[in-house]
This record gives structure tokens, sequence and C-alpha cells, in this order.
């Protein structure tokens, strides 16, 4: 059994790394400049991640850097009544990351404006921050690739917290969301991304991700057959792949999401002990939000590793927890264990 499973060290908190943002929700036709209302979300893949962790349980702890103003501390105290640990915040620089979404769209198209440069958290270098400090009671560590996609700073930054956190044994877990319009510095995802998922030991994403940033290739037109045993194929050597090529990890995990005009179909898998693992298959003909399903997902797996739960327990958890989130306003899950183990497969 993979030592992820049998992991003594797992009685820690679990720390989330990444750039908290504010999200202002935008009506599809501007009715909020008339109506001089305009919904804000306190949000950012890590922090969702941190935010579902808390309601279910576990001992999260969040990083991220913000300016020392109001705003901040206002901001702080939400986090923090939530239950989150943030005693690990750095404080400088003089702004906040923004970003506009469109209700009902999601962050690969043009409803989307980033406002986050030399935000905060994009101008951290390496040094300023004392990892040893940081990382003290963490037994899991989880970041994303939206934190390289900032800057080299960030990404060496990055760099520079998985070497300390793999010396110390530290669980580590990383979503490879990728999103195109960050990735603007003269790096390209797969100029970065191999030389920091080799420190991690769960690897979350999609095949399209995987190709993206670790240059494994999916078979050319894979959406003209649209059956699902060949997605499964593929996400199987995918993995394996990944797996050969970075030794430290232990399981893969992949999700597949399909909009059709009237219609979601959601099912995930997970590679782990050379077998793959492949969840139920959800359906809807209507979602309220699509942020947040993959933090929602990334959180679910790092839930049932954590509490050392059978693999398809594990699988089956943070499918059902992704899949609920498409029905949730906002970034992040509103809800409990009890609320998703009702809603598995």
């Amino acid at each position: 059994m993979s030592s992820l499973l049998n992991n003594g060290q797992l009685t820690g908190k679990i720390l989330s790394f990444g750039e908290l943002l504010l999200r202002f929700s935008l009506d599809a036709d501007g009715q909020w400049i008339e109506n001089k209302q305009l919904p804000v979300y306190i949000v950012g893949a890590e922090l969702n991640v941190s935010n579902a962790l808390a309601l279910w349980g576990l001992p999260a702890k969040y990083f991220t850097a913000l300016p020392d103003t109001i705003l901040s501390a206002q901001i702080i105290k939400s986090l923090q009544n939530k239950g989150i640990d943030t005693s690990a915040v750095h404080y400088s620089g003089s702004r906040v990351g923004l970003y506009y979404l469109t209700d009902g769209h999601d962050l690969k198209n043009n409803s989307l404006v980033y406002d986050r440069a030399e935000s905060a958290f994009a101008r951290l270098k390496p040094g300023m921050i004392d990892w040893d400090k940081v990382l003290d009671g963490v037994s899991w560590f989880h970041f994303s690739a939206i934190c390289p996609a900032l800057s080299q700073s960030v990404a060496d930054v990055c760099r520079e917290v998985l070497e300390i956190a793999s010396k110390k044994n530290i669980t580590i877990s990383v979503d490879m969301n990728y999103r195109a319009k960050l990735w603007q510095y003269g790096k390209s995802p797969d100029d970065i991304m191999p030389g920091l998922v080799k420190y991690c030991n769960l690897i979350m994403g999609n095949i399209w991700a995987a190709e993206k940033m670790l240059g494994i290739p999916v078979i050319p037109d894979i959406h003209e057959s649209g059956q699902k045993s060949i997605y499964l194929e593929e996400a199987l050597k995918t993995s394996q792949k990944i797996m050969e090529k970075n030794p430290k990890c232990m399981a893969v995990a992949n999700t597949f999401r399909f909009d059709a005009t009237n219609d979601i179909k959601y099912y995930t898998t997970l590679y782990i002990d050379n077998q793959l693992y492949n969840s139920g298959e959800y359906e809807t003909g209507s979602i309220v939000d699509k942020v947040g399903s993959g933090d929602c997902f990334m959180a679910g797996l790092i839930y049932g590793f954590y509490n050392r739960l059978r693999v398809n327990e594990i699988l089956e958890f943070a499918t059902a927890a992704a899949f609920e989130k498409l029905f949730i306003k906002g970034d992040a899950t509103t809800k409990t264990v009890a609320d998703i183990k009702k809603a598995m497969k």
C-alpha cells in the first residue's frame, strides 16, 4: 500500500501556499453599474482548498502575502472565523490581487480579467520567508501551478519552499491547473513545472495539463471519439509516465469535465499502487458556478489521504465534493462531510 495511505506523519497541519485574491462577480448585462453593487469573494485556488479542509474539520493552515492594511486585517479575520490558521501569512507590498469574472463562466475564456500584477504575493522573492518557521508542525504542503505562472521570482520561491518541505519529509501535493493568461513572463509551463513536480507525492490535474506542463503527449484528436474508455486509457498512460519521471510521486489524479450546451458530465481517476481507479459518473443540466470545483476535488483527495480512507472512498468523496461545488455560488464549497457523503455515487 502506498505510503500516502500509510504515513504516520499525517497528524500535523495542512499548509496551502498561494495567492489570495478578491474576485468581483460581474453580471452578464452589466447591470451592476446601474445597481452600484458588485459581489466580491475572498478567493484563490489554494485558499479554496484550505476553506474546504477547515470546514471538514482538518487542521488547515494558509500562507499568502498581503499588504499590512485594514483591508488585509478584515480578510484575515474572516479566514480565522472559518477555522483557518493564518499565522504564516506574510505582510509586505502594497496591493491585493484582483480578478473579474462574469457569472456562470469559468477561468478559461474572455469573461475573465486579471488585475494582479505587482501584488504582494507576485513580488515575493527567495530569501524573504523563514520557511523553517512556517513549516513547523506541518505534515502536508499544497500548492498549484498558478503560483509559478505569476513570475520567475515566485517560481523560484516555489522551488525554495519545496526543497525545504521535501527535506522535512512533508507530504507535498500539486494541482496542475493551467491559466494561459498568467504565463506571460517569457517562460512556458514545461520550462518550469517539471522542476517543481519532482518534489510532489500527489499530482492532480488532467491529461491535457500533463501535456501542456510536463510534455507528456495525449493522442491526437482524442475528442473526436468521445469515448470514456479512451479517456481512461489516456489517464492510465499519463499517470504511469508521470510516476516514471517523478520517483517521489505516489499517486496521480485526473479530472474529466465535459461541458455541452445543456449538459455537464463529470468523472475522475486516481492512479496508485499500479492500479487505476475511476469514479462514478455525475451529470447535470444546470449549474450555479463553475469556479472552484477542481480545488474542491483536490481538497477531497487530501481529506481522504489524511484520514487514511480506502482508495475508492477517497476518490468517490473527492469527486462528489467537486461535483456538488458546481451548485454553490462563489469559489469555495459550503458542503459538509455529511452532505458530500450523501451525494456520493
